[in-house]
Order: structure tokens, then C-alpha cells, then sequence
């Protein structure tokens, strides 16, 4: 009977990975504003690992971040002007939101839902200004690299319309993992001894 719960795991893990994967990569105008998509790989990475613990988030994000890279991959101005792809670097923002999201007050607060669209929000924000760093700092360094985007740009044309984006993803991606997710009661049986403090009872949703 014990395997039943697991071959349930593994097959809606794999649905839902291949769903928001290939719906992303092949409608991402769907759900855009202002130049920016909903990335709902990214949250789909954080929702998983605040939700049921790194190990689920690491596994989920390994593979969506191959995904990825392997589909959308960036590219860069290399050092003699050409454009290559960076691969590895989906890979890298994949993982680091599941760091992020399984350790995000999960403790504490109990995994509760408001903080799970507080995860998303701060994650998009680290996200989105570490990329701009990156970019900023790559430009300095190859000159061909031509990068003009000043910082009230970025946060009012990137920034700002990508967190709104992502937190409505958010809404819709939380409840499905909560009601119809890779556990049948939406929480992880390993993680349920966290809950079993009664000094922060109260911080439960």
C-alpha cells in the first residue's frame, strides 16, 4: 500500500511538470504584460519546495530547469561579439528558487498559504535584480555587450509587471498543488512533525 502514495507522487510530479513546462514554452504570450510572462516554471519551483520540502523542490527543479534550458536557454554576447547560449543558467535559477522556497519561514510559519505568495514575491524580486546585476556586470566586462537599461526601467518595465504576473500565477499553481498536488491530504507526510511545536500554534493557516 505504501507504494501507492509514491507512484501517485512520481505521475502528478511528472504531469505537472511537463504541463506548465510545455505550456510556458509554447504559449508564453498567454499570460504576459507590459513585454513580461507569467514564468510559471519558476513558481512552479518555489510552490513545490515551500509547500513539501527541499528534497521534492530539488528534484522538481533539476528537471524544469533542464527543461529550460534545453527549449527556452538564454543567450549571450560572447567575448568576440557573437551571440551563444547560456546553457546552465535555467539549471541555476531553478535550483537556487528551491533553496529559496524550502527555506522561506517554512518552519515557523508553518508552511502556511500567505507566506507562499510571499515566497513568490520575494524570489521574483532576488530573481529579477540578479539578473540585472549579472547582465549590468557582463556588459562591463565584454565590451561588445551593450546593455542601456537604467534601474527605473528595469523596475517599472521588468520588475513591476513580473511580480504582478507571478503572483497571479501563483493563486492558481497553489491551490492545485494543495488539493489536487502530489499528496493526498496536500501536505507532506515528512514534513509533519515541523507542525507538532505548539509554541507557534497560532501562525498556522
Amino acid at each position: 500500500m505504501k507504494r501507492l502514495p509514491l507512484i501517485r507522487k512520481f505521475i502528478v510530479y511528472a504531469i505537472y511538470i511537463l504541463f506548465f513546462s510545455c505550456f510556458q514554452v509554447s504559449f508564453p504570450g498567454i499570460i504576459s504584460f507590459n513585454g513580461q510572462i507569467a514564468d510559471l516554471m519558476f513558481v512552479f519551483c518555489v510552490l513545490v519546495s515551500y509547500m513539501f520540502g527541499f528534497l521534492d523542490g530539488i528534484v522538481c527543479s533539476v528537471i524544469v530547469g533542464i527543461i529550460r534550458d534545453y527549449f527556452a536557454g538564454p543567450s549571450v554576447t560572447g567575448i568576440d561579439g557573437k551571440a551563444v547560449p547560456a546553457l546552465g543558467i535555467g539549471l541555476l535559477v531553478m535550483v537556487l528558487a528551491s533553496f529559496f522556497g524550502s527555506s522561506f519561514f517554512t518552519k515557523r510559519m508553518h508552511r502556511n498559504a500567505p507566506f507562499a505568495f510571499l515566497a513568490i514575491l520575494c524570489s521574483t524580486i532576488l530573481y529579477k535584480v540578479f539578473g540585472y546585476t549579472i547582465i549590468k556586470l557582463w556588459s562591463v566586462i565584454v565590451p561588445a555587450a551593450v546593455y542601456n537599461v537604467s534601474v527605473g526601467h528595469m523596475i517599472v518595465h521588468s520588475l513591476a509587471p513580473q511580480i504582478l504576473l507571478n503572483l497571479i500565477a501563483s493563486l492558481p499553481l497553489y491551490l492545485i498543488l494543495r488539493f489536487i498536488g502530489p499528496y493526498k491530504n496536500g501536505t507532506n507526510p515528512v514534513l509533519i512533525d515541523e507542525n507538532k511545536d505548539g509554541g507557534n500554534i497560532w501562525l498556522t493557516l
